[in-house]
């Protein structure tokens, strides 16, 4: 939320400077995350001063130029060159001095020292546009003749720059949704340091109704649950216009765009006090009467944007005796507002229910400044003395009389928690002993009344809008954050019981010895948010949309879900990265997945939710580029494959015992699954398929792998580390050049030839591929290495021809091998 310094001074006197209240409030717990000057005039005026024109003649070298000399206040008078045909000997002008920078649009002009048609300039008389206080270029501006001379034009003009400060503001923290509110906290901080600081709160004394007996908007309130307090006024014979300059500057200052004088004091009254409020345009308000309840489902209602929304029996609404004109805390009708026509107000002060607007906000996908404050809960006790604020400023910017009185409706009035604090439970939990004097003094800061007292503790009556302290240990820790974490000493004894415990988690060990692994091999580590968008998974067979775990109330419709797979978080990451001119990518990234089987609900909540803990690995780009000793080359699904199996290496599986079988859906246009030996799928890999790279605005192949940690960590499980001897005989090495069909893979020849020959065939690598001339179209080459080795002797020739004679016979009976 952005609070305005200068806002801030109109509620209390201080000498603190901006960074100073920002840490201030920092250190009290409204966290302050920057702090950026606003110019109500573009560079301050600086290097501007108030001058007398002493001298004017014609230029001799141009028509229209004059020669002046300036006094501006200094040991001499300054000669200038001025275009402008208004200027003349004995005027009071405003001159910019050499090194100004003026702010013309979106130029910048630097007063320099300079020759003009061969005359000497040393500065600028200026006209209005100029130096960004109007619009007129028609001449210089002419200045009082009792204007004071070498005056700075930033005293003559009195201009007040601002600090906007960028707080942020807690959930549990509604009574610092205000620059009241703020300074609150920040007198009670000031007190704190000893000096004396006097709230001042805007008086409304001067409310009274102008006509009494005139007609009034009657209030009923059907739905007390949902709405707590409802207050109302009107305001007639107002006139719609523009807002005055201080009030624009204000609103602008803090974010907010200016629209008329009645929305803009509705506004500034929130951002002054807290309370959102609603003008209505009374003479749309049928019946004249405002009825507060809910609507039947499915009613169509047209809000301000325009949209027409179908309304849900769960959304509160402000209607009239016909229809309904705003939905209640959260946005206003397009047919009920303030328009240039508007004549009278109905003026709406009220307090609704937190879950109610916030269950509402959430379902339209409406966040408005309203709702920000509506469901953090806000004081039902001060709706009537925001709506006095308000119908005075009212009556002082747009004119108009005070129609009738206050009308108010309050069911069942809230009266302040009370709440019981221990002088030792503060101390014991403070660590501190603070004087009573400076509990009292704290808590009379905070506007926390003192009901009675005893020489034990307190009984505290805590104001209905601190919503965040309820129990004895939230005082304490108001009391604390007011008096200073940073005045409890640090003892010089220190008591803690210390322990060192070396990590027994296997999956923690294994996941970062993997993870040392990947980065080793060109891989970084991203970490996405487990909320996803439900609408990646609408269209798809592999992920049903109707398997996710969906949110009730989601902050967004981008974050409604829970992902299933890792991928779409790391296609956002690579599209990131891509648009950012980071073209060659490898991501890895460890995280759950989440998915819902209806079909395995029962009395347990959660029976029908499955949690998975997987590894993802994506590759995306070039392999190698610009690299002076190998030329560039493309990544490829070989690449991924790699790294995966470098994965099932490490964690100790064999290769040999794995299935891996070849697949397509709409996740990989060509992939693999593997499955393990016990029959469990460890996950799978492949080509992303194009319509899901659409999706995410990406034009290149996108390789993906996704592993199933917990099934790893079950494979793992029943592995049994062993050793052998290192062999004695050598090992020998047999080529053959394979001719076999396109659809038989390396797999399956690796695996026949091993199930021929367990004892000595102990390797088998493809060292290449050929397709092309000569070559059977339907067919392809491969060259294919064989290793043997005996442990107990060294091959002869005979033995292995006839090992090898074994192998041939078997890949041609089962896969119709040929040797070329």
């Amino acid at each position: 939320m952005n609070i305005s310094y200068n806002w801030l001074k109109d509620f209390l006197s201080f000498d603190l400077n901006a960074n100073e209240v920002s840490a201030a409030l920092t250190s009290i717990g409204l966290e302050t995350g920057s702090v950026e000057e606003v110019q109500s005039v573009k560079g301050g005026l600086e290097g501007l001063v108030t001058g007398k024109v002493l001298t004017c003649v014609e230029h001799p070298n141009s028509d229209h130029l004059h020669l002046t000399t300036v006094d501006v206040g200094g040991d001499e008078p300054l000669r200038i060159v001025c275009g402008a045909p208004n200027v003349a000997a004995g005027q009071k002008v405003v001159v910019a001095t050499v090194g100004t920078t003026l702010y013309i649009g979106d130029n910048e002009i630097k007063i320099k020292r300079s020759k003009i048609r061969g005359e000497e300039s040393c500065g600028m008389i200026c006209a209005e546009d100029e130096i960004g206080i109007g619009t007129d270029h028609s001449g210089i501006i002419v200045l009082p003749g009792d204007t004071q001379v070498g005056m700075t034009a930033k005293e003559y003009y009195k201009i007040e720059n601002d600090f906007v400060l960028e707080v942020d503001i807690t959930p549990n923290r509604v009574d610092a949704t205000s620059h009241y509110g703020v300074a609150r906290d920040l007198a009670a901080h000031i007190r704190q340091t000893g000096k004396q600081a006097c709230l001042r709160k805007p008086c409304v004394e001067a409310f009274a109704p102008d006509d009494a007996d005139a007609p009034f908007i009657s209030v009923e309130i059907k739905n007390p649950e949902a709405c707590l307090r409802y207050s109302g006024v009107t305001v007639k014979g107002i006139t719609v216009g523009e807002s005055p300059e201080w009030l624009k500057k204000r609103l602008a200052n803090v974010g907010l765009r200016p629209i008329n004088n009645i929305v803009d004091v509705t506004n500034y009254v929130m951002l002054e006090l807290g309370q959102p409020l609603h003008a209505f345009d009374a003479a749309k308000i049928k019946g004249a009467k405002i009825v507060v309840d809910t609507v039947p489902e499915g009613t169509k209602f047209v809000t301000l944007d325009g949209v027409e929304r179908a309304l849900t029996d769960h959304d509160l609404m402000i209607c009239n005796v016909d229809e309904p004109m705003c939905i209640g805390g959260v946005f206003g009708g397009l047919d009920s507002g303030v328009t240039a026509n508007t004549r009278d107000v109905f003026l709406e002060s009220a307090c609704f229910n937190p879950a109610w607007i916030r269950k509402t906000a959430r379902y339209f996908g409406l966040n408005t400044d309203s709702s920000f404050r509506f469901e953090r809960g806000l004081d039902p006790n001060q709706t009537v003395y925001v709506l006095k604020r308000a119908a005075l400023l009212i009556k002082e910017l747009a004119g108009g009389v005070i129609a009738g009185e206050i009308q108010d409706v309050y069911p069942n009035k809230i009266e302040p928690f009370a709440v019981d604090v221990s002088f030792d439970k503060i101390n014991s939990l403070t660590g501190k002993e603070i004087s009573v004097d400076t509990i009292k003094n704290i808590l009379d800061s905070l506007e926390i009344e003192i009901a009675s007292e005893t020489s034990e503790g307190l009984s505290l009556r805590v104001p209905v809008y601190r919503y965040d302290v309820r129990r004895d240990v939230d005082v304490v820790e108001d009391i604390l954050r007011i008096y200073g974490y940073n005045n409890i000493e640090i003892s010089d004894q220190v008591r803690s019981t210390l322990s060192y415990q070396t990590p027994t988690d296997k999956s923690y060990k294994l996941e970062n010895i993997i993870s040392e692994q990947l980065c080793g091999a060109g891989f970084s580590e991203i970490l996405n948010n487990s909320l996803t968008r439900l609408a990646y998974y609408e269209r798809l067979t592999t992920y049903h949309a109707a398997n996710c775990a969906t949110l009730m109330n989601p902050l967004s419709a981008d974050l409604n879900a829970m992902r299933q797979t890792l991928l779409f978080g790391g296609l956002q990451s690579i599209e990131f990265n891509v648009k950012h001119k980071n073209k060659n990518i490898r991501f890895f990234e460890f995280g759950n997945c989440y998915r819902k089987n209806p079909e395995n609900k029962n009395d347990n909540i959660l029976s029908e939710y499955k949690e998975d803990y997987r590894l993802g690995l994506w590759v995306y780009g070039k392999r190698v580029e610009n690299n002076w000793a190998h030329q560039d080359e493309d990544a490829s699904v070989f690449e991924l494959k790699s790294n995966v199996e470098n994965i099932l290496t490490r964690l100790g599986l064999d290769l040999d015992r794995l299935v891996f079988s070849k697949f397509s859906n709409d996740i990989f246009s060509s992939g693999m699954t593997i499955v393990s030996e016990s029959g469990r799928t460890i996950g799978s890999f492949g080509i992303v398929n194009d319509n899901i790279l659409k999706i995410t605005d990406i034009d290149n192949e996108v390789y993906f792998a996704e592993l199933s940690w917990s099934v790893l960590m079950k494979e793992t499980g029943r592995i049994r580390t062993t050793f052998r001897e290192i062999a004695k005989f050598p090992e020998v090495k047999r080529d053959l050049a394979l001719l076999i069909n396109k659809n038989v893979t390396f797999a399956d020849v690796r695996k026949t030839a091993l199930e021929s020959e367990r004892k000595l065939l102990k390797d088998i690598v493809l060292f290449d591929v050929y397709e092309g001339r000569n070559i059977q179209p339907d067919k392809k080459s491969y060259a294919v290495s064989f290793y043997l080795q005996d442990k107990e002797g060294t091959l002869n020739d005979k033995h292995i021809d006839a090992v090898m004679s074994k192998i041939q016979k078997s890949l041609e009976d089962k896969l119709g091998v040929q040797l070329r």
